[in-house]
Formats: structure tokens, sequence, C-alpha cells
């Protein structure tokens, strides 16, 4: 196995060069003693772009993974390359960095966790919401016990505008493709696991988007095996900006989790009070979320520090989005698991 032990550099090779991978790749070549070898893109424009940005090479597939010098891979290629990339990377000895999901059939995901335990190498899954500063000090105080025990979830997670009809079709639908981050929200605050799941949803914004198939509106209703509930209300289309933001009703009282805004500067007048909407989109959003994602993938490698997004948790919030699409495809709730 390759070793990213502390004091020695890390090699590291990043498939995707689009947006998210120019975000992973900029905050990883920030860690000490990493070095970017590596960019793997079908699209050698961006591939090349970003490769000199950060003083890599443009490789291909079998390159990257003949290298031993390689330590780590990160993976912010498309959906349907995901498993195989993890699999490789597994076989060869590399730890591995994905963004979610780890696949879009369970069975799939499942033959991934499976080959990550056997390689023995560190694997973490992008669920960036873990990371974001106010959302883990929330998380934070609620493990303190500072509103008594937590009895219900509210979730809102609104986008500011759906995504191409032609990504759409291919995303594995809304809850494996935006729900995802959701599902997992829901595990990582209430330490629980889902006994039922009910979905509704809706096409509001776009009817091209019903005609592929999908949805842009949905309301889930969680019952965990505890008793305790969430709702989790998400939507492709929110006119004011990225709508992100929770909060947990405990026995002793409630903590939320709002947005961020690009200034908290706010506007007194005689006929109202004015401030910054939310941030734009995800990519400012979790600015802050993401360079500490990646700073925790580093330690993990070099430190030995245990990853807090698993495969295992990609895998329950996978499981989680198939129970919520049969929920609305058949309008009825779904045992987990059954």
């Amino acid at each position: 196995m390759t070793s990213g032990a502390a004091g020695k550099a890390l090699d590291v090779a990043v498939f995707g060069a689009g947006r998210i991978g120019r975000i992973h790749a900029a905050n990883l070549a920030r860690q000490p003693g990493v070095r970017l070898k590596y960019v793997i893109d079908v699209n050698r424009e961006a591939a090349q772009a970003l490769a000199a940005q950060h003083g890599a090479q443009v490789a291909g597939i079998d390159e990257a993974f003949g290298d031993a010098s390689i330590g780590a891979t990160v993976i912010c290629s498309s959906t349907d390359t995901h498993s195989e990339l993890i699999m490789r990377s597994a076989a060869a000895g590399k730890h591995i960095f994905c963004e979610k999901p780890v696949d879009l059939a369970i069975g799939r995901a499942r033959e991934c966790a499976d080959a990550v335990a056997r390689a023995g190498v560190v694997a973490m899954i992008g669920f960036q919401r873990r990371y974001d500063p106010t959302f883990a000090a929330l998380k934070q105080r609620l493990d303190a016990g500072e509103i008594g025990t937590p009895e219900m979830l509210v979730v809102t997670s609104r986008d500011p505008g759906a995504p191409p009809v032609e990504y759409i079709k291919h995303s594995g639908g809304i809850f494996k493709d935006m729900l995802i981050h959701d599902f997992d929200i829901f595990r990582w605050i209430l330490d629980d696991e889902a006994d039922t799941v009910h979905a509704t949803g809706s096409c509001l914004s776009d009817p091209a988007i019903a005609e592929a198939g999908d949805i842009d509106s949905t309301a889930v209703t969680i019952r965990t095996k505890r008793g305790r509930l969430c709702q989790i209300n998400t939507a492709r289309r929110a006119a004011y900006g990225y709508d992100q933001r929770f909060e947990v009703l405990g026995s002793d009282g409630m903590l939320q989790a709002g947005n961020i805004k690009p200034t908290e500067v706010v506007a007194w007048s005689k006929t109202s009070v004015a401030q910054d909407v939310p941030e734009a989109f995800f990519l400012e959003r979790y600015r802050a979320a993401y360079a500490s994602e990646m700073a925790h993938f580093h330690e993990a490698v070099t430190q030995g520090k245990p990853v807090r997004t698993t495969v295992a948790d990609g895998l329950k919030a996978l499981e989680l989005a198939e129970a919520a699409a049969l929920s609305w495809r058949e309008g009825r709730v779904v045992k987990v698991g059954a």
C-alpha cells in the first residue's frame, strides 16, 4: 500500500477538472507536503488548464494508477465513473477522496465499501456540509446537551435554479442527486437511523424536468428507529438564492443553523430593514466547508485520523435516497431496509 505517513510528501491524482475538481485541487495544494502530480479528465483542455495552475501533468487513467508514487486519488469526475475509480484506487492501495454519490446503484456502492475495507485504505466521501463551520458548531452544541434530547429535525434545502435538463436525465433523480446531502445531514445531526420514509414531490418550475422523469420540489418525512421525526423540504428553484438551513427541536429548546450571506450588513430606514440575500450557490456557500473537508482528508491520510464521512455513510444516504424515490413513485410509506 502506498503510504502517506507524516513528514513524507503525498503525491495525488485528481480525476475531474470541472468546477468541484478545481476547488478540491486548490484546497489540496494548500496542504503541507502535498503535490498534485496528475490531472485526469476526458476534457483535455480543462485538464491542461488545471494542471498548469498547480504544476501538475495531464495523464490518462492507466498512467495514474500505474504510478506507485501516487498515494491518494481525489475523484471529482462524473457520477458514472465514481465506483470504478474507487475500486481501482482500492486495488492499487491508494487512499481515496470521492465526491458523492459512491454510485447510483446500491449493489455497486456495497461492492465499493467491501473493496475499500479489504484494501485497508483511507476512503472519504465528499459530504461537505458536515464540515461547514455553522453546521458543525450546532452539532457540537447539540451533542453537549444544550437543548436536551433532540426530538425533531427540519431541513430546508433549496437551489437557486435547476441544472440543465440533460444533466438531470443522467443524475439519478433529485433524491440521489440533491437530497443525498440532506439524508446525510439527517443521520449526522440526529445520530439515528431511519425506520420509515414517506416522500412526495411535484414538478413546479419546468415541465421539461417532468418529461425527463424527475421532479423539482419534494417533501420528505422520516421516522427514526428511536421514534424521532425529520422533515426535509427541497426545491430546485429559490428566486432569492441558495437556501441552506435547518433547526433541531429538543426537549429543552431549539438550535437553528441559518444561511450564510455575502456580508452581515443590515440597512435600516424609515420604510424597511434590508440585508443581503443568501450566497448565490453551493460553491460560495460551502467555501469554508470544502477547505476544511480537504484538510481533514489530508490529516486522515498523513496522521492516521479516522474520516468523518465514510463510504458506509455514502451507502446509507444512497439507501435513503432509494427509499424516498420508491415512496414517491408508489405513493406510500416505505420501510427502510425491508
